[in-house]
């Protein structure tokens, strides 16, 4: 994965790009545009500046308006979705109208989606033909990972590149097919880099207040702060000519943050507090195992994510039940009869039981109240306790969180990752 997210705000030579991402699905709701962020993000590798998103529906003359109006105030327009075979794909006949030319058939094209579907032992349905179609005088992109071909055409002075909405073959198709085309073109200037810096123990005012001056409006390079679950982050923005440039202004802003904030950093860009405590158990060669309540194996889940996280995550019980705290994982009914099942006690005997009973080197639980009702004893929603268990050691760690039962249980399985990742730092002592 990159080690910086560039972006992009301007350039010096005009030049501008629109992403226009088509679907009724989009502009309904029912799905997110996450391809046009992607898009974006590629783009500003480049240096070339994205001015405008747009979201249109699955309507032939709102497409034609849409590309008719995007090829008058940029230079290039990115068109993600409607290549597909069904009567609702029409982007292809959308770019043929806008430029006033025929659709003809791509004789190659068409045997290339014969083909796949052979080798899928599929039968190729005839309504893919018209795949096989695309505005007279414009060029293939072949897509080497499914069968929705993409389009190349010039119109005027500007530059449409329209493909799949599938993310994994977008994504696939601009890096073999667009940004080759757009780097020929001689169209970059430059990048604008943002370079993110991931905290977890401090709230947003509390960070700002350690990095006023680097925060302050008119420092350049800009530092912006943003929040997410309890992940605060630092954005270092950079416009250079080069990548190499850039690099060398963010990381003497980056070294002021680290050394003023010391443990709280855990990571860089899209690095996530599961990513640094996988990476952190496989260099040790040591392994954990969880008990999860209130987050319903969120914890689990998450380590799970990772690629290669079986070699130090053994496994885990969910246990809501107070029968599956003390028959599965150890609990004595005792604890859980004078403290409650929420309660530091019974984190404490969750972590010890669940590293006891699956031989780990660490065990990890956490117990609390997600909401929207609060506990029996009138114990506050987002109540939250954490336990931590290795050779020789134990932990607890309470806290209150608030926020919707989702944003409450990511924020306990946030708050359980960073307190393991602190004791494989030998940095517990750190308040959390």
């Amino acid at each position: 994965m990159s080690d910086t997210t560039p972006r992009t705000t301007g350039s010096d030579n005009g030049m501008k790009a629109e992403i226009i991402a088509i679907g009724t699905e989009l502009t309904t709701g029912y799905n997110l545009d996450t391809n046009s962020q992607w898009l974006s993000l590629r783009l500003g590798e480049l240096g070339i500046p994205v001015a405008f998103h747009t979201v249109v529906a699955d309507d032939l003359e709102d497409n034609i308006a849409a590309f008719r109006l995007a090829g008058q105030r940029c230079q290039i327009v990115l068109i993600t979705g409607g290549l597909g075979p069904t009567l609702d794909d029409l982007t292809r006949e959308a770019l043929a109208k806008m430029a006033g030319v025929p659709l003809v058939f791509h004789e190659e094209t068409w045997r290339h989606i014969q083909d796949l579907f052979a080798r899928r032992n599929r039968p190729c349905p005839e309504r893919n033909r018209v795949q096989a179609m695309f505005p007279a005088g414009a060029d293939v992109l072949p897509n080497p990972i499914g069968t929705a071909p993409g389009i190349w055409l010039k119109w005027g002075n500007t530059l449409f590149a329209a493909m799949p909405g599938v993310p994994s073959e977008m994504q696939a198709m601009f890096h073999s097919e667009v940004r080759p085309r757009l780097m020929m073109a001689g169209i970059s200037s430059g990048v604008r880099v943002q370079r993110k810096i991931n905290t977890f123990g401090l709230g947003e005012s509390q960070i700002e207040e350690k990095l006023a001056d680097l925060t302050r409006r008119g420092h350049v390079p800009e530092v912006g702060i943003t929040a997410s679950d309890g992940t605060i982050s630092l954005r270092i923005f950079v416009q250079a000519r080069t990548l190499e440039e850039a690099r060398q202004i963010w990381e003497p802003v980056e070294k002021t943050i680290r050394e003023r904030l010391g443990y709280l950093v855990f990571g860089v860009d899209d690095e996530e507090l599961q990513d640094v405590v996988v990476r952190l158990l496989k260099e040790r060669r040591q392994t954990v195992a969880t008990a999860e309540s209130a987050t319903a194996g969120l914890i689990a889940h998450r380590l799970g994510q990772i690629p290669g996280a079986s070699s130090c995550f053994l496994g885990g019980v969910i246990c809501y039940d107070n029968r599956i705290k003390m028959e599965q994982v150890g609990v004595p009914e005792a604890v859980i009869r004078e403290h409650t099942a929420v309660s530091a006690e019974t984190a404490r005997h969750l972590a010890l039981g669940i590293r006891s009973r699956f031989r780990a080197d660490y065990g990890l639980s956490v117990v609390g109240y997600a909401g929207p009702d609060a506990g029996d004893n009138g114990t506050p929603v987002g109540t939250t306790f954490v336990g931590l268990a290795w050779e020789g050691g134990e932990k607890t760690y309470h806290f209150q969180w608030p926020g919707t039962r989702t944003e409450i249980q990511r924020r306990m399985a946030q708050m359980a990752l960073n307190a393991l990742r602190l004791r494989l730092l030998a940095a517990d002592n750190v308040s959390l």
